[in-house]
């Protein structure tokens, strides 16, 4: 059996009165007369046949019985206008992007804050591993990798095409003048084997010189950490010039010499076994625009 309540206005003009302290006040919040409050809660006082404030000539208090009512009707309130704005406003669709570190933080963190404002629905996670994920399991929703795109059991498609060159701070400038067997070098560990030879001796041998010209150098973990340390100028780098296109856009670095290798091509991979979200297919065409 339903039990029956006193009019919502008459609660409500209670409840802004009581938290107020004052009648006057009360009517400015609901935009209506300082007499209407005190009708609506003269109403609900009959209705409940108990005091609920007692008046005095610049000021009301709230009688026991009124901070019992006032305590349900906030917390009732409250209630209700957060599953208002529940169903106004949907959860936002998750979708998580798995890429490798490197990438992560050099092309997509910077980009991250123009998807957010473009795409407030989409709650985007991103997973930043060197390890394969299985797409069809559910780990993720996408994923960008770098390689030839053979991938099983997946469906790849092509980003983009990647080129390695030799980059270094325009404070080296000086030093990058000289052989390249002088400059001092920084490299970086591969996580995976590659198909394709992406390192300096490799960029070595297309010069024509024995690797063993070359020093060893710094060695760097991460491959972002060789960026940022080719930034600082602690030597030549040879990377890749998708990850630093706003480095050398910025003049932080720059192409200090010939030959540019042909490197291989990131792609965009989502499940063959799995069918994608719409918000999957949005962060996909999002990807797809920087083409």
């Amino acid at each position: 059996m339903t039990t029956r309540l006193p009019s919502l206005s008459a609660l409500r003009a209670f409840e802004a009165a009581a938290r107020l302290r004052s009648f006057k006040r009360a009517a400015e919040e609901l935009s209506v007369t300082a007499t209407a409050i005190s009708h609506r809660v003269r109403v609900l006082e009959e209705y409940i046949e108990r005091p609920l404030f007692v008046r005095k000539v610049r000021a009301v208090e709230l009688t026991p019985d009124g901070q019992t009512l006032l305590v349900a009707t906030s917390s009732g309130f409250q209630m209700i206008a957060e599953a208002v704005e529940h169903v106004r406003r949907p959860p936002r669709a998750p979708v998580t992007l798995s890429v490798t570190p490197a990438f992560a933080t050099k092309w997509l963190v910077p980009r991250l804050a123009a998807f957010q404002s473009a795409h407030p629905d989409i709650d985007l996670h991103v997973h930043a591993s060197n390890a394969p994920v299985d797409l069809n399991a559910g780990t993720a929703d996408l994923a960008i990798r770098y390689g030839h795109g053979m991938y099983p059991e997946v469906i790849a498609r092509l980003w983009r095409e990647d080129h390695f060159a030799p980059v270094a701070s325009p404070a080296l400038e000086t030093t990058t003048r000289l052989d390249a067997s002088q400059w001092p070098r920084i490299h970086f560990d591969w996580h995976r084997p590659q198909p394709v030879d992406l390192t300096w001796a490799a960029w070595a041998r297309k010069t024509g010189r024995a690797p063993e010209e070359f020093s060893p150098g710094i060695r760097y973990s991460e491959e972002s950490h060789a960026i940022q340390a080719a930034v600082a100028g602690q030597g030549v780098a040879l990377l890749s010039l998708l990850l630093v296109e706003e480095e050398l856009r910025l003049g932080l670095l720059r192409i200090v010499s010939e030959p540019v290798l042909d490197g291989m091509a990131y792609h965009i991979l989502k499940p063959a076994r799995r069918q994608s979200s719409e918000a999957v297919s949005t962060v996909e065409n999002w990807l797809m625009q920087f083409v």
